[in-house]
């Protein structure tokens, strides 16, 4: 590989390294910039500036240093896994990385292209073996979502998911102390050239065999996920897999695959899902072959839709489709519709809504999560999600009886909240970011499109046997619905039957401000003050057209929720919610707002109980005025 950092370049100044700095979002969600050498967010090229060299090393330099530490005492150099999503700069960003992680006295383990999940299971399932090395963690190159252009940095230790908050805080403290001192170009520059070329080599040389280990471990403990726990009291685990491909054999399953070039083109789909006797048909199935926009929402998943369509022609059997976004940590579903006819995508936050409900019955199915004879759970159950997640979620959570914990938007936050609660006794299998689709399935740590594949194939395969009923029929008892259940139900008829929420959806333009206001604190301080004076002007025509009587006001911080508030200027830059409260006593609305930690952009949501999407137009509109007028308000706190 070409040494990109070579002392003396021109492009290797102070002014530079400021400026590429400038761009760049540090977050517990990712390091993310644009690090196309043009600065153009949609460059294909797979160039970078000489300073985008300088800070990947800088990161990997940190991120070395951090490990040393955590691992005091052990003799041993850190081990640690490197790979990338299918980002044309990702090869550029990886070098550099490389060098400072061997330079600060790390072994590297070098996978090339694979996707976010399977760097995280191989980072969890490495052990100890003559030929296998254990992982003390891992770095991942990828923007997720974001456009062609942009790149950025995942870290995680051997547990199989990103730093917490918490961690991530302290490589940046560290990341900006470095940043600071003023040799920091040419000492990085130089120690970048100092890297072993022999051991350079190796770590080359062996990406292949890396990648196969990555490969086989990601797929192991996927059938893992997929089976739930050991401890069941009825067949046990295995019988899970075992289960959904006799349900397929009866009611064959095809699934249409939009790869659009993604990390998912070189990983394990094809070959667990069919193992569970599914057929996979896909498209833009080779690495870089990055055919639309990214993120796999709007429009994004209309080329699956043809496809499926087309493919649903000549075998009907084939009812799912699914887009990941770049790194394959997310992937939004498109389906057959029994009722129009067609094929349409599903809302994020309904792909969420329905994983939730498979498994939650698969809890209840297993015997893991019990009842009383009046219906009153007997175990201590919970879900985790982020705060814009549809409150549907409450409602379903009620259903089966169990609680629902909010935090701060970032995986890192829910999957943090998620272990805090088993810390505390909860059972918690399902967990996630409702508002971007997809979930997490225990022991997961991460969102994973073949995780929610594996929720609604269990939904369709696993049908009611004699006195056993299956998933879906768990459901509609649970929900007092049993008078919808019928056994040759479709997806069509489990959507029907969710709880009636309409939400804004994340990525469309209503969902999407700019605001200039830098200190969050300070625009919802005013932001209130603008509130309570709508409030008092809106009450009446909130209450006799909506129902509206009443309002909470909750934040979220990191994994930290609050509710009840009377200072809205508390959130900061984390979540701040609005939820409506109807004659009963429950909420049956809310508006939402914060700021990206990943794009610069401000984000708004309206989230309405039931189907009249007037209501939700109308909350979303109201939200935008207010946060824009805060926004522009000066002189008032």
């Amino acid at each position: 590989m070409a040494i990109l950092l070579r002392a003396g370049d021109p492009a290797l100044n102070d002014p530079f390294l400021d400026k590429a700095l400038e761009g760049m979002i540090l977050s517990a969600s990712g390091w993310r910039g644009i690090f196309a050498e043009t600065g153009n967010e949609e460059d294909t090229g797979d160039a970078i500036k000489p300073v985008h060299g300088v800070i990947a090393a800088l990161a990997a330099e940190v991120f070395a240093g951090y490990l040393i530490r955590k691992n005091s005492g052990l003799k041993k150099a850190p081990v640690v896994i490197l790979g990338m999503d299918t980002r044309p700069t990702g090869p550029a960003i990886a070098d550099p990385m490389i060098r400072l992680l061997l330079v600060s006295g790390c072994r590297v383990r070098y996978t090339g292209i694979t996707a976010a999940p399977e760097i995280m299971a191989f980072a969890r399932l490495a052990r100890e073996t003559p030929n296998f090395v254990k992982a003390d963690g891992f770095v991942y190159i990828s923007a997720s979502h974001n456009p062609i252009g942009h790149n950025g940095l995942k870290f995680g230790l051997d547990d199989g998911g990103v730093l917490p908050a918490s961690e991530t805080k302290l490589l940046i403290e560290e990341f900006r102390r470095r940043l600071a001192e003023p040799d920091r170009i040419s000492r990085i520059v130089e120690a970048a050239n100092q890297a072993d070329s022999l051991a350079l080599d190796e770590v080359y040389a062996a990406e292949k065999q890396v990648k196969q280990e990555a490969f086989q471990a990601y797929l192991d403990f996927t059938r893992e996920v997929c089976a739930g726990s050991s401890d069941l009291p009825h067949e046990g685990p295995g019988e899970i897999p075992e289960l959904i491909a006799r349900g397929l054999q009866d009611q064959p399953l095809g699934v249409a695959a939009d790869f659009n070039g993604s990390a998912r083109t070189v990983s394990i789909d094809r070959e667990f899902l069919g193992s569970l006797g599914v057929t996979l048909h896909g498209m833009n199935d080779k690495p870089g072959e990055i055919a639309h926009r990214i993120v796999p929402e709007g429009e994004s998943l209309d080329p699956c839709c043809k496809f499926l369509e087309k493919l649903h022609e000549n075998d009907p059997s084939v009812m799912l489709g699914y887009v990941p976004d770049c790194d394959g940590d997310r992937g939004n579903l498109v389906f057959w519709d029994h009722g129009e006819q067609k094929a349409r995508a599903l809302e994020a936050q309904e792909v969420f809504a329905l994983a939730c409900v498979s498994e939650l019955a698969h809890l209840v199915w297993t015997g893991e999560l019990k009842y009383d004879n009046k219906g009153n759970a007997l175990t201590k159950a919970a879900v985790a999600v982020n705060d814009p997640t549809s409150m549907r979620i409450d409602r379903i959570a009620r259903a089966f009886d169990v609680s629902v914990f909010r935090a701060e938007v970032g995986e890192a936050n829910v999957v943090g909240l998620a272990r805090k609660l088993r810390e505390q006794g909860y059972l918690v299998r399902i967990l996630g970011e409702g508002s971007a689709g997809g979930n997490i399935t225990h022991p997961s740590a991460v969102r994973d499109p073949i995780n929610t594949l594996v929720s609604l194939i269990k939904l369709l395969a696993i049908r009611s046997e004699g006195e056993r009923k299956g998933f879906f029929e768990l459901w509609c008892n649970l929900s007092d619905q049993a008078e919808i259940y019928r056994p040759d139900f479709t997806l069509s008829d489990i959507i029907a039957a969710l709880p009636a929420f309409i939400s804004t959806g994340t990525y469309t333009p209503e969902a999407v401000l700019q605001v200039k206001t830098t200190d969050h604190g300070l625009l919802k301080s005013r932001y209130q003050k603008i509130f309570l004076r709508e409030w008092e002007e809106r009450k009446e025509l909130l209450r006799t057209r909506y129902g509206i009587t009443g309002w909470e006001a909750a934040v979220y911080n990191g994994m930290e929720e609050k509710r009840g508030i009377s200072d809205f200027s508390i959130a900061g830059k984390g979540g701040l919610k609005i939820s409506f409260i109807n004659k009963t006593g429950h909420a049956a609305a809310c508006i939402w707002m914060r700021g990206s930690g990943t794009e610069p952009v401000f984000r708004v949501m309206a989230d309405v109980e039931g189907s009249d999407r007037r209501i939700e137009r109308a909350l979303i509109e109201w939200q935008r005025k207010m946060v824009s007028e805060a926004d522009n308000t000066r002189g008032v706190v």
